[in-house]
Parts: C-alpha cells; sequence; structure tokens
C-alpha cells in the first residue's frame, strides 16, 4: 500500500493550476542528475498526455548517460539556446520548478523565473525550501523527486495514465537519486512503487546498463587516475578526500558527468564513514559529499561551503576560493565532526 504522504490541499493546488495552464516550462537544477532529469521528462510527457504545451529547459548540459531518455533530446539548454528559453518562461503560464529548492540553484536561469508573471509549483525533496512559489511541495522525508512526481500524478486521479515512457523516467530517478537503492531507500513504499512501474512494462535491468554501464574508455581510465593518484584516505578519521582539476579533466578528455558517481567509491573502504571530492569545472569549485548511517553530510556542506543536499549525499559550488582552498577549508574543519564520526565508527559494521 501507498500511503497519502503528500498533503492533499497541496496536490489539489498543483492540480488546479496544471489543469489550468496551457503552457508549461520544467525547469530543474544546475548541472542536472537522473532524478532531475528524470523527473522533469516524466512530469513533461505527462502534460503532454493531458494536451498541454509542455517543455523542459535546464540550466546547463546534463550528463550524457541520461540522454537516452524519451524526449531527453528535446531539453533546452538555457545556456546555449538563451533566447528561446527566456521567451518560454515569459510566455507560460506555469513554471514548474522540480528537485531544487531555491532559484540560486538554477544560476542566471532563476532571474528570468523570478520576473515570469505564470503561477508556479515547486516539488523538492531537499531541505530549507525557499519562498518564490505559489505552491511548494516539499518533504524532504521522500527519498527522490521523481517519487513525489509519481505520487503527485496517483494523488491527481491519473494513475492509468502513466505510459511506459513516464515509469521509464521516474524509475532512473528513483535509481539514480538513491545510488540504485543503495542509500535513503528503507522505506517499504519505495520498492510498492516499483512494483507499480514494473506493470507498466520498464525494463529495470536495462535501465541499470544504460546509466552505469555506459562508459568511454577516458572516464573509466579518469575513474582509475582519481583512485590511484588523487584519493586520500585518513584510516583513523575514516574519511576520504579526492580532487580533479582542470588540466586532469581535460587530458582525460572528459565530457559532462563524467565523474558522476567518483565521490561514492571511498565508502567501499572499510572504516571511511565520510567522501569528499572536489573538482574544477565550469569556472567554479564544485563539491560532492556522501556519508554513511549519521554523519550529516548536508549539515557539513551547508556550514562549510554554503551548500546541501541530504543527510548522506549533499554538495555545493563556490567561486569564493580555489580548489586547494577548499580542500584545505575541508580538512581544518573535520576536527569539528570528529565526534559526530567517531559515534558512526563505534557501530558493530564497522568493526
Amino acid at each position: 500500500m501507498i500511503t497519502k504522504i503528500i498533503d492533499e490541499e497541496l496536490i489539489q493546488a498543483a492540480k488546479e493550476r496544471i489543469l489550468d495552464a496551457e503552457n508549461v516550462v520544467i525547469t530543474t537544477h544546475v548541472s542536472p542528475d537522473g532524478d532531475a532529469i528524470g523527473s522533469s521528462l516524466a512530469i513533461c510527457h505527462f502534460l503532454r498526455q493531458l494536451g498541454k504545451g509542455a517543455v523542459v529547459i535546464v540550466p546547463n548540459e546534463m550528463p550524457g548517460f541520461l540522454k537516452w531518455l524519451p524526449a531527453a533530446d528535446e531539453i533546452l539548454v538555457y545556456k546555449e539556446q538563451t533566447k528561446i528559453s527566456k521567451e518560454l518562461i515569459a510566455n507560460a503560464d506555469l513554471i514548474m520548478a522540480l528537485d531544487f529548492n531555491t532559484l540560486s540553484r538554477i544560476d542566471a536561469m532563476g532571474i528570468d523565473v523570478a520576473d515570469a508573471k505564470a503561477q508556479k509549483v515547486m516539488i523538492d525533496h531537499h531541505t530549507n525550501p525557499g519562498n518564490f512559489a505559489d505552491v511548494i511541495i516539499s518533504y524532504p522525508n521522500i527519498s527522490s523527486t521523481s517519487e513525489m512526481i509519481f505520487r503527485l500524478i496517483c494523488r491527481m486521479g491519473y494513475a492509468p495514465e502513466i505510459e511506459k515512457k513516464i515509469a521509464t523516467c521516474v524509475y532512473t530517478g528513483m535509481m539514480t537519486d538513491t545510488g540504485a537503492f543503495t542509500y535513503n531507500s528503507n522505506s517499504p513504499e519505495i520498492y510498492s512503487i516499483i512494483s507499480e512501474l514494473l506493470k507498466k512494462e520498464i525494463d529495470k535491468d536495462y535501465i541499470y546498463r544504460r546509466i552505469n554501464s555506459n562508459f568511454s574508455v577516458s572516464r573509466l581510465k579518469l575513474e582509475g587516475y582519481a583512485l590511484s593518484e588523487k584519493m586520500v584516505v585518513d584510516e583513523k578519521m575514516g574519511v576520504s578526500v579526492m580532487s580533479l582539476t582542470n588540466e586532469e579533466l581535460t587530458r582525460f578528455n572528459y565530457q559532462k558527468g563524467d565523474s558522476e558517481g567518483f565521490v561514492n567509491i571511498p565508502l567501499s573502504i572499510k572504516g571511511v564513514v565520510l567522501s569528499a571530492f572536489f573538482k574544477e569545472e565550469d569556472g567554479k569549485i564544485k563539491i560532492s559529499l556522501r556519508s554513511r548511517g549519521d554523519v550529516r553530510a548536508n549539515d557539513i556542506a551547508a556550514e562549510l561551503f554554503d551548500g546541501g543536499g541530504h543527510v548522506n549525499a549533499a554538495g555545493a559550488s563556490t567561486t569564493d576560493m580555489t580548489l586547494d582552498e577548499a580542500i584545505k577549508k575541508f580538512n581544518n574543519a573535520l576536527p569539528k565532526y570528529k565526534a559526530m564520526i567517531d559515534q558512526e565508527l563505534s557501530k558493530e559494521e564497522y568493526k
């Protein structure tokens, strides 16, 4: 049984705006991941089934391993297609903001969204939602925004209209935002939803292969280099730090998304409960944090780099410091989190 987690008043408020709209813009956060693209395409397909004009606009390029998803080739990239993106945002009846909590998470596009006269509906599962939307559906206890989209469509009364392409996008988002159901995925209802998606004839094994077994030789060499040459593990502390410079990325013919998942790998080392990955990209320093158990990666990201995310999966980006300065700031702050890390390491599973 799938319970009614989302408040009925919010469901009806979103439904009213969706049914009233003719032209809908769907947007998601910068450097969109599987959940961002999966949830956006899922609701896009649904809206088109309702006869709405719907388009997905992302701030910058998405990873290549997501471009096989149905209608992914129709996604507009604001950074590259700015003029048409601005026009669509300005003329929209409804803007659906998915998988982000503040307009700063969509970079320059945030100004256009803020100025747009359209009604705005936010659907997100990150903490501390902003107040830029008319309807705010924010549930950090739900594992992915894609799961929230599935729940929304069903609660609106359209469960029978969920076709295979919608189900495929939803499953992709759920799978990628839980590390193939290895974290933030203990809720039995997640698997009830997967059961319903399988009834739509999705091929979950195929989806997994397209996401996780579709790498280039250069990407695998980059991963090997990062692990052998750039990973520093403090076994006593239970922390791993990895970094890549622009020069190193270029050396390995880096493509958008090639470093996806690198930050998770050190957590496979016995006794490592916090993994940090720092990368130079797009004129910024991007920071990814992953953790185990009660080590709160989101709090660390927020306190050190004004970032955020989930308890065990968080991140941030900054232009205020160099790569070395960001790493130094993280390392210098580790004593502050030692008690939290030691508490996790005291558990039986690490002995």
